[in-house]
This record gives structure tokens, sequence and C-alpha cells, in this order.
């Protein structure tokens, strides 16, 4: 097990890339040219499944405890582990049993299943976190451990090409009706579940997937901006480039002052253009330090901030000086996310759920399209006390 995830191949058309490949078809062949460099966010995430699995296999395996206890402790030697990895994988394992217990019978439980959807997409192939089959419905579960952005089930491409990779396997043995998907985010408390029958899956795949993986295999179709975010060629593509810069061009501003109709229009056409200067910026410094030349740009150190070479023998020094230890070191603590995670969600909303309480959100300005509910304005309105001062002479 150990190193599988890491080490598996991708395909050209990803799953997790499909909702950038489906409607920008070309950027599948674009960003091929560029290295699928990881990060630090990916590997430990990495590490999160790894530990699930091991998990899981001791659940539905007959694993003995040695050999779990042996592979555990090398996933925690890890640099990345970290102590809240139990309890939040413990989410995800929990969930999973939960569903499993939830059948009249056991069934068979597939755990980092590989799956094959080149039937719709070439050379299309993922794998599936879980996988299982009971009573004509097919259930997949995906583990997402980044904290970032609540991920949804709903219509997502990444789960439905997993699922239908699944189901042109498992249908050849089960009568399966209808399919049922389930994306877990623990570090966000979030379980989100799409279902939708077997022939749906299909039809979406045949009139959707089909060409649209075939053009972007191909590389051809139109470059559309708006799933930019992940794509590897997302500096130096032109079509984004031409976007962002048609801006100044195409609106045409009448008057002194921009009317909020305007303004409104500006912020939904320019959203994209921060994060695009950013990513260039990024790949200029990237571009330089690999000894390229960049016209009008170079790279130079930034400020930089002292440090000890040897932290443990500076404080050993300093205390043979005669300084007071509570003078070198603070007592601090953890923020309630990493009490929870240290501790686990179940026991420490039993100890201090009573104590936890969650302010109003500051205002964030979000797209009209955003599924959230308006910010209401906490005001007072004053003019009621000034009425019960005119009725009544003095304030109640």
């Amino acid at each position: 097990m150990e190193g599988n995830h890491k080490d598996r191949n991708h395909a050209l058309l990803s799953a997790s890339g499909a909702s950038r490949w489906m409607n920008c078809n070309p950027s599948a062949r674009l960003e091929d040219m560029f290295p699928d460099c990881s990060s630090e966010y990916a590997e430990e995430g990495t590490l999160a499944h790894e530990i699930s699995e091991l998990k899981l296999l001791k659940y539905t395996t007959p694993m003995s405890q040695r050999a779990f206890n042996s592979k555990m402790k090398k996933l925690k030697s890890y640099k990345l582990y970290k102590p809240e990895m139990e309890n939040y994988t413990d989410v995800y394992v929990d969930n999973i049993k939960e569903l499993l217990m939830s059948f009249d019978k056991p069934g068979t439980a597939e755990i980092e299943k590989k799956v094959d959807f080149s039937e719709y997409v070439p050379e299309g192939f993922g794998t599936c976190d879980f996988v299982t089959v009971d009573n004509g419905t097919l259930y997949i579960r995906d583990l997402k451990y980044g904290k970032g952005v609540p991920v949804s089930a709903q219509d997502n491409p990444q789960l439905m090409l997993y699922s239908l990779g699944a189901y042109l396997e498992f249908s050849l043995f089960n009568d399966i009706e209808n399919i049922n998907m389930g994306i877990i985010q623990p570090r966000l408390d979030i379980v989100s579940i799409f279902e939708i029958s077997a022939d749906e899956l299909v039809k979406w795949a045949e009139n959707e997937v089909k060409p649209n993986a075939e053009k972007a295999f191909n590389g051809e179709g139109d470059f559309k901006i708006g799933q930019c975010t992940f794509c590897r060629a997302k500096a130096i593509c032109r079509a984004r480039a031409e976007a962002n810069m048609s801006l100044e061009t195409e609106m045409k501003l009448k008057g002194n002052i921009l009317s909020n109709e305007e303004i409104g229009e500006i912020l939904n056409r320019a959203r994209d253009v921060v994060k695009w200067v950013k990513d260039i910026e990024n790949y200029c410094q990237q571009a330089i330090l690999r000894g390229e030349y960049v016209p009008g740009w170079k790279v130079v150190e930034g400020r930089s901030v002292r440090a000890f070479s040897d932290t443990e023998k500076a404080m050993e020094v300093l205390k043979e000086k005669g300084i007071a230890e509570e003078l070198m070191y603070e007592r601090k603590v953890l923020t309630l996310t990493q009490l929870e995670g240290v501790i686990g969600k179940k026991d420490f909303n039993e100890y201090v759920g009573d104590f936890i309480i969650k302010p109003k959100g500051k205002p964030t300005l979000v797209p009209e399209s955003d599924k959230r509910a308006p910010y209401v304005n906490d005001v007072i309105n004053a003019s009621d006390d000034f009425i019960n001062l005119d009725n009544n002479g003095k304030d109640d």
C-alpha cells in the first residue's frame, strides 16, 4: 500500500480535471506541456488517504493488529503527519462503517478501486476511494481532506466519472438501478450526497462527456476561461490573457461617476484579473530563477528574518546566563479547530460543546449566483425610540 497514492499515473483526461476539460476542451493538451508539480497540501491529502485506506482495510479484511500497527507507525513517521489526522480520518472511516452497517447483509467493499471509463473518455481511468453495491444501488465515497473550499457532490463531474467507471464494471455482475455518490470533508464537517439513476448517468456520459472528451483528447474546441484555477497553463494561456485584457477596451463607460450597474459589470468581468496577474508574477519569477530572461523584470533578495541556527543550544545558553524560563517560552492555548482535531469531534463537543459559540461571519462580497443567503445587517432602528419619546414624553 505504501506510496501507491503518490506514485499513480494520471490520465490526460483525468476525472479530477473533468470540470476543466469538459468546458475548455483544448486546455488538456495545452497543460500537458507542463510538469504536474505537487504541493504540500496535495502531499498532506495523500497521507490522509493512505491512513484512511489502512484503517478501512483493517475493518474490512483480516489484518492483524501487529501488521496494522507496523504500517501505521510508518505513516506517522512522515514529516507531514499531524496527530489531528487520526480523528479526521476516523470521521471518514466511521461514515463508511455506518453505510456498511445500514445494509441488510454484508456487501463487497472495494477500497482504492481503480476504475476505467475509457468507453466514453479516451484512455480514461481513475481511482475511487470506496465502492460498494447493495440492493440495486452503487455507492461511491470520496475523501476530500482539504479545508480551503467546500466541495459539493451535486453534479460533480469527477465523482460522476468515478461512478461511471465503477458502474461499467459492477453492472456486469449486479443489477444496478441507482448511483449514490458522496464527498466527505472531515475538516469542514461536510458530507455531501448526490443520487441519480444509472440511466441518467449513462445518458450524461453519452451526451455530454463523450463529445467533449473527444475534442479535448484531440486538442480541438474553443478555449473558455472560468476553470483556470488548477490549470497548469493558466499563467501563459493566450485565451485567458486576451479575455482579461479585453476588459479595458470593450466597456463603454459614460459620465464621471460609475453607476452601481457599471460597478457590478466591472466586478463580474474582472474577477479573474487579479488572480491572472498573480499567476503571471509567479510564473515570471520561476522563469527567471530557471535562468530565463524576462525583459523589464528581475528577481532580488527579499526581506530576511533572523533565526537561531540551533534553538535548543541557544536556550541552554540563556538558561546558563540566568534568564528565567517564563521569559523565554510562551504558553498558548490551541485554537478551537486544533483542539477539536486532537481530541476528536465527539468527545470535544461532549466536554466543551456548551461553551462554543459561532459569531456572525464578516461581510463577504460574492457573485449573485452564490448559494449562500444574503448578508443581513444587524442595524438598530433608532426611529422606534424616537416614536416612543414622542408618544410618552419619555423613554420607557
